[in-house]
């Protein structure tokens, strides 16, 4: 027998139906729709990621081991990328500060490695060199910068065969000083110096970037180490990461005065999401970032601002901006505060291009300059793992008497010392 429903039940069924509509209708954010369109319209470039950091970390460089397209442990995978409508990614090559002195160089040259290798290697990603490569890409950008002035051991010919490998931006300091400019930080005590934080090397170091087309990076340098290239690069510079010391007054972040010279000089400061930069503490939202947006477009305006990040650089970031993939959340959260789609396309996308399309006009008009000889005295490197280049003498302590031809650094000597010390210990 079929059993029909009677009238009250589609009666209530349809009154479901309506409610549910209309739930659906009122909980829908009318800017969500907005961002999403802006987002696809101009893909973000983010210019700072330490994702390369991670893969030395969680799984000693061994791309093998990993699924590019979902990472656990990280903040960054190339779903998440997609999901953060992020077009372009600035990798950042990164060694720590304490391997200054000793093997940064090959650090780093295996960090540019593995950089290069996910972003040749996988389908979705793809590695540019150029502005107009950047802008004509229609995968995931990746552009590769080292963070840390110390990756070059103070060598004009090793920043030089960076750039040959793909380098195109270079922070001048990290957590440490370096033998040539000054960092924000005092986590080391190397390289300390009077009213110096730029030297005549570090003069040489920012020209000789500005010859070849390399980005200008001075986040993690101090403020005075800022205002010192700001007055010697030709070319436009950048904070890759660096948020408003006004709305949080830590080191690592730009006063206004120096935000000025940045404005003047055509360069950009791109927001760092760490809740530690942006709200001096350990707990932040997207309107703590937020903040520093409003901050920074009332003092230089939005054609000044950027997005870097910073994920999987640092361990705490705000509620809904996690990963990667919640910068439509930030978008949204700018948009309701009206900023327009021309201050947006700027900060997405446009800005950044602008500054990389300035800084190649700059490496054109310098064409037919010839690179750069100057070279650091070793006694300001203090380097003992830099080899002597002379002739052997027998009469030399550093001298190996086993008829070598050559003249061991003393870096040699101490690691065999500092091998054999546990030695000692146990024989005791």
């Amino acid at each position: 027998m079929l059993w029909i429903p009677p009238r009250s039940v589609f009666q209530n069924l349809g009154t479901h139906l309506i409610l549910c509509f209309l739930c659906g209708m009122m909980s829908a954010d009318p800017t969500t729709e907005t961002v999403i369109g802006l987002m696809t319209k101009y893909p973000l470039i983010d210019g700072h990621n330490d994702l390369a950091l991670k893969m030395r970390i969680l799984y000693n460089n061994q791309l093998s081991q990993v699924d590019l397209r979902s990472i656990n442990k990280v903040a960054t995978d190339i779903n998440r990328l997609k999901t953060g409508h992020v077009g372009a990614q600035v990798f950042a090559a990164y060694v720590l500060c304490a391997s200054q002195k000793k093997d940064a160089v090959r650090l780093t040259l295996e960090q540019i490695d593995l950089i290069r290798r996910m972003c040749t290697e996988h389908p979705d990603l793809e590695l540019v060199t150029s502005a107009k490569g950047l802008n004509s890409t229609k995968k995931i950008a990746c552009l590769i910068s080292i963070e840390g002035g110390h990756s070059i051991d103070s060598s004009l010919p090793t920043l030089r065969m960076f750039y040959q490998l793909g380098v195109r931006s270079m922070a001048l300091t990290h957590t440490c000083n370096t033998p040539w400019a000054e960092s924000s930080s005092t986590i080391y005590d190397v390289y300390q110096r009077e009213n110096d934080s730029l030297t005549d090397f570090g003069k040489d170091v920012v020209k000789e970037m500005n010859r070849l087309g390399m980005i200008v990076d001075l986040s993690h340098s101090s403020w005075s180490t800022a205002r010192a290239v700001l007055q010697v690069s030709k070319a436009p510079v950048i904070f890759s990461h660096s948020s408003a010391h006004s709305v949080c007054n830590h080191s690592r972040n730009v006063p206004d005065d120096l935000l000025h010279k940045l404005k003047e000089k055509r360069g950009l400061i791109m927001v760092n999401m760490h809740s530690k930069f942006v709200a001096c503490q350990h707990q932040a939202d997207v309107s703590t970032v937020a903040d520093h947006f409003t901050h920074l477009r009332k003092v230089i305006g939005a054609e000044s601002i950027g997005v870097g990040g910073d994920f999987d650089g640092a361990v705490e970031f705000p509620l809904g901006l996690e990963d990667v993939s919640k910068y439509p959340t930030l978008i949204q959260e700018l948009v309701k505060r009206n900023w327009t789609e021309k201050e947006l396309s700027g900060v997405l996308r446009l800005n950044f291009l602008r500054v990389f399309e300035e800084v190649e006009k700059e490496r054109d008009r310098l064409k037919g300059t010839l690179p750069s000889e100057a070279q650091i005295p070793l006694a300001k490197v203090e380097n003992p793992c830099r080899l002597v280049l002379r002739h052997p003498n027998k009469q030399d302590p550093q001298f190996s008497r086993d008829k070598s031809d050559f003249v061991a650094p003393m870096c040699l000597v101490w690691r065999i010392i500092v091998t054999l010390i546990p030695c000692f210990l146990l024989i005791q």
